[in-house]
C-alpha cells in the first residue's frame, strides 16, 4: 500500500530531534512535505486521505516526527503514520496556559476564523489514537487537554488534490490559553521567546522557574509539583483566556 523506495532517514532530512529531549526546540522540526513516518524514515505517500483512520490535526509537537516516534515507540507500537500537509482554515496556534511537565509551554488550538495557515494532520489507527490521547491526558479527568471534532462549517482543512475533510480533530487545552493583554489568545512564538516574555513580566513566575529559559524548562523537568504551580499561577495572575473552542470538546 505504501511506497517504500527514494526514502531518507529523519536525521538525514533535519526531523531526528524531538522536543521531549530538546524542549527549547518546541514545537521541533516539522516536515517540508507530506510522507509516511516509518520508524526513523519518512517515505513517500500515495494518497492524502486514508478511510478506517481518525484525521488528527497537530498544531504543536504532534507535527514533529521525532516526537511522534517516541511517543509510539514507547507503547511498542511500529505502524506507519501518514503525516499530511493541509491548508487549513479557521483557527490559529495559541499558548497553552498549562506548564509542560516535559519543560515547556505547549501550542493549542484557537478559534481564528480569517486565519489560514498550513498544517499536519495525521492519520492514526486506534492503536495509535489511543496513544496520542494518552500522551495528550484525554483519558485522565485532571489531563490538560481533550480531544474536540472540528466540523467543516467551522474549520476548513483542505488537502493538496483538493478533498476537504468533512471534519478532523484537534486537542484542546482544558486550562484555557493565554491571552495577548486583551482578551485574545496570544500566538506561540516559539518555546524561547515565549518563555522569555513570560519571564519578564512575572516575579513570581520568576522566582519558581528561574530567569532563563534554560532555568525554566530544567525546573519544569525536574519537579511536577512545580509544573502545576505554573500552571495554578497564569490563572491568578489572570493571563488566561478561553479558546473559543470549548463547545466542541468531547467531555
Amino acid at each position: 500500500m505504501y511506497e517504500r523506495h527514494e526514502h531518507r532517514t529523519l536525521e538525514a532530512l533535519g526531523l531526528a530531534d524531538a522536543p521531549r529531549d530538546h524542549p527549547l526546540t518546541y514545537p521541533g522540526a516539522w516536515p517540508a512535505e507530506s510522507g509516511l513516518l516509518d520508524g526513523d524514515r519518512l517515505l513517500p505517500l500515495e494518497r492524502l486521505s486514508f478511510p478506517g483512520r481518525t484525521p488528527v490535526l497537530a498544531v504543536g509537537s504532534n507535527a514533529c516526527p521525532a516526537q511522534l516516534r517516541h511517543k509510539m515507540s514507547e507503547s511498542q507500537i511500529t505502524s506507519p503514520i501518514p503525516m499530511v500537509r493541509a491548508k487549513v482554515t479557521g483557527i490559529d496556534i495559541g499558548v497553552s496556559a498549562h506548564v509542560s511537565r516535559l519543560g515547556y509551554v505547549s501550542a493549542s488550538p484557537v478559534d481564528a476564523p480569517d486565519v489560514t495557515r498550513e498544517l499536519f494532520v495525521i492519520w492514526l489507527d486506534g492503536r495509535q489514537l489511543a496513544v496520542i490521547d494518552a500522551s495528550e491526558g484525554v483519558p485522565l479527568p485532571n489531563g490538560n487537554y481533550a480531544r474536540a471534532l472540528l466540523p467543516a462549517r467551522q474549520v476548513r482543512v483542505e488537502l493538496a488534490d483538493g478533498e476537504t475533510l468533512p471534519g478532523a480533530y484537534a486537542y484542546v487545552n482544558r486550562h484555557g490559553v493565554l491571552h495577548d493583554g486583551t482578551d485574545a489568545p496570544r500566538g506561540h512564538p516559539g518555546q524561547r521567546p515565549l518563555i522569555t516574555e513570560l519571564l519578564r513580566g512575572s516575579a513570581e513566575l520568576r522566582r519558581l522557574f528561574g530567569a532563563t529559559p534554560e532555568e525554566f524548562c530544567a525546573r519544569a523537568r525536574a519537579d511536577a509539583r512545580l509544573c502545576r504551580r505554573g500552571t495554578r499561577l497564569f490563572a491568578e495572575e489572570g493571563l488566561v483566556t478561553k479558546s473559543g473552542l470549548e463547545h466542541l470538546l468531547i467531555r
